[in-house]
């Protein structure tokens, strides 16, 4: 019995360096992967706020990691800054310093870097962390995430007294797809997906005024949705698990009912 993405046209938004998990899922499936990487992940500038940050991470009673591409950027300028290899986990966090992450994939990340993962939501929001941290009065938070990162979270915190410094881990910038893949998506696609609110906003910068079908559009996680519906994509597919693996799920159940 063939399976329910076999022959599909599916998109792949994500950062070209971080699509080949997903792509590799969906061909495993029988599904045709389109790679149409509409953002770039870049580290920040030596020097910023990341590293003057570091320099005095002792002082933190919390860092909280959002994504994976936080994790590995912060761990790069920490291993830099001891002269030391980003391998298992060389460079550590102060003792003192409680970490807590976003999602299994960015805890996964701390991990096998050798942190201790103190605080992991059940929701795969970075919101989520307000209604799970407990009392933060007095304490002071690093949040190292990308630069064009959601306010929600650090506006929170300090609500409830935190104080909290936001230092740009990466930086998010529009990619530009090759031509073939741009002749793939008019050719006519079964299914776009994305993978973060970055990748909707690009998306639909880089192709306005194209013709490429009528698509099912596939996110995520809520905010990624939301983003999407704010530029006028209707949402048909939505991860329960914001994750990767949930994504695929979603996109499996969606075709299992429409065969």
């Amino acid at each position: 019995m063939r399976h329910p993405l076999h022959g599909r046209r599916v998109v792949v938004t994500r950062a070209e360096d971080q699509a080949e998990e997903l792509c590799r899922r969906l061909q495993a499936m029988g599904a045709e992967a389109i790679l149409f990487p509409v953002i770039a992940i870049v580290p920040p500038e030596a020097g910023g706020l990341l590293d003057r940050a570091i320099a005095r991470l002792a002082d933190y009673d919390w860092i909280i990691f959002t994504s994976v591409n936080g994790v590995e950027n912060f761990w790069a300028r920490l291993a830099a800054r001891a002269g030391q290899s980003t391998q298992n986990g060389a460079a550590k966090l102060p003792l003192r310093t409680r970490v807590a992450a976003i999602g299994p994939a960015t805890a996964e990340a701390l991990s096998r870097r050798g942190a201790t993962v103190h605080l992991m939501p059940a929701e795969y929001r970075a919101e989520a962390i307000l209604d799970e941290i407990g009392q933060v009065a007095g304490q002071r938070f690093l949040l190292p995430r990308a630069d064009i990162a959601r306010p929600a979270l650090a506006e929170g915190l300090r609500a409830r007294g935190g104080q909290v410094d936001e230092a740009p881990a990466y930086r998010t910038i529009q990619a530009h797809p090759s031509p073939a893949a741009f002749e793939a998506l008019r050719a006519g696609v079964d299914v776009i997906t994305f993978t973060s609110s970055s990748t909707v906003r690009n998306f639909v910068d880089l192709t306005r005024g194209m013709e490429y079908g009528q698509p099912l559009i596939a996110c995520i996680g809520p905010v990624t949705a939301d983003t999407a519906r704010e530029l006028g994509l209707p949402v048909d597919i939505l991860a329960e698990e914001y994750t990767v693996d949930g994504l695929v799920r979603a996109l499996e159940g969606s075709m299992e009912r429409k065969t």
